[in-house]
This record gives C-alpha cells, structure tokens and sequence, in this order.
C-alpha cells in the first residue's frame, strides 16, 4: 500500500471513530439534526454513533476493510436526510453557533465526498484482495 493510500485510510479511519465518538460525548448536537418525521432520535443517534466507530476501526482492519467501506457509505446515505433537515430548517445544534444559510447548504455535497472517499478505500480493498 502506497504511502498516501495509507494516510487516507488512516484519515477517513479517525474521521469515522471521532465523529462516532462524538455521537457519545455530545449526543444532543445529532439529536437535532434528526428530521422530525423519525421516530426515537437518541437513540438512531446512538445506533450511528457506534457503527461509525465500528466502520472506522474495521478499516484498519485488511480482512473487514471492504466490508467496513461499504458499511460506512451506506450509514453516510442514511444519515444525508438529517443533513438536509438541518438547512432546510436552519437548525444550530445544541452547543453550536448559529451558521449562515449557505454554510448549512455548502456541506451538504461534502456527504458526496465523504461517499466517494470510503468508496475508493473500499475498491482498493477489493483489488488488493484479488
């Protein structure tokens, strides 16, 4: 493995773990982003939380990385209607300054890239495999 195929797997590994974290320490700033149409927002919070800590530790896993990827990209699709909730109702998360309309707009294509990233940590994974 390439030296900055290394880094990114690291990367995208700490940035799953800390924000999975994150769904733990300060669990009320996810919370309120959950659309209201949900039902029990703790605890979808909670449930992300810790398959995002899982999917960040399975990658540096060679056995699950690919497996863990893919995991990750589908818990990045299913939380997207909670980024979208956020603009469309400007809401600030518990904790949090209030950000401009367009900022909350602006992250959203950033789930896009988030996507792409674990997709091609996943790809390489399997063509490593092979």
């Amino acid at each position: 493995m390439r030296t900055s195929e290394k880094i990114s797997l690291g990367a995208l590994s700490w940035l799953g773990v800390s924000a999975g974290v994150m769904h733990f320490v300060k669990p009320q700033f996810f919370i309120d982003m959950v659309p209201a149409a949900l039902p029990a927002p703790a605890l979808l919070v909670y449930v992300s939380g810790l398959f995002e800590i899982l999917g960040g530790v399975g990658l540096l896993v060679p056995r699950t990385r690919r497996f863990s990827a893919f995991g990750l990209i589908a818990l990045f699709v299913a939380v997207f209607p909670a980024n979208i909730n956020m603009a469309v109702n400007h809401i600030t998360p518990a904790g949090t300054t209030a950000m401009p309309v367009w900022v909350l707009w602006a992250r959203l294509p950033l789930q896009g890239l988030l996507i792409w990233w674990a997709y091609s940590v996943g790809k390489r994974a399997k063509a490593r495999a092979v």
